[in-house]
């Protein structure tokens, strides 16, 4: 009998009451914690940062609370200007949660330096391909009196002679000086003393 009436007294139920509501504060600050932490369901879309300067590229994720990594790379795109943002990963529009880190590639200087094919001896069906692939343009064709027609005799860049081995930037346009195959051996014309010029030939055999 002692034992329902205390179930029932005042203090037990104050004690329980007490239990269950410092029960719910430590579940409810839980649940709080959890969501502040992992930011369930809030989610934000990534802005466009491309051709912006890294200080503006820092700024504008800064104000929706992302952060930004510089990727280690040697793009070069010549429609964009020097050191501005040329690419981001994840892209512009993408649903992100908050500090979410966006990779961004910054614009180099110049295109890389590459070796030229070297053409000279080649015709010019074949040293076209050549330097397409390797990356470079073919410019000015200029023609010079030589026996074979198309024959690559030279190649320049901005009027200088390039020579094997050089290096170039990747888009550098390389003009060619081609044969014109109208060249060959020049006959000289034969002396009139000449024992072989045809008037002295005709007189020797009177």
């Amino acid at each position: 009998m002692s034992l329902i009436r205390f179930i029932f007294s005042r203090i037990f139920l104050k004690q329980i009451f007490l239990v269950f509501l410092l029960l719910f504060v430590v579940i409810y600050g839980l649940l709080f914690w959890l969501d502040s932490n992992t930011r369930h369901g809030q989610q934000i879309a990534v802005p466009d940062v491309s051709g912006m300067t890294l200080e503006e590229a820092q700024a504008t994720l800064g104000e929706r609370q992302l952060a930004f990594a510089i990727l280690d790379t040697s793009s070069y795109n010549p429609n964009f200007p020097y050191q501005t943002v040329i690419e981001q990963i994840p892209a512009s529009g993408s649903m992100v949660k908050q500090e979410r880190k966006i990779y961004l590639s910054i614009n180099r200087s110049g295109y890389k330096m590459t070796v030229i094919p070297y053409i000279v001896g080649k015709t010019l069906r074949q040293a076209e391909p050549a330097l397409r692939s390797a990356g470079f343009k073919v410019g000015k064709l200029t023609y010079k009196k030589y026996i074979a027609k198309d024959e690559v005799l030279s190649m320049k860049f901005r009027k200088r002679s390039l020579k094997q081995g050089d290096q170039l930037p990747l888009t550098s346009i390389i003009d060619l000086e081609l044969g014109d195959g109208t060249g060959g051996f020049k006959v000289e014309p034969l002396d009139r003393d000449s024992p072989y010029h045809p008037s002295n030939r005709k007189r020797d055999s009177l």
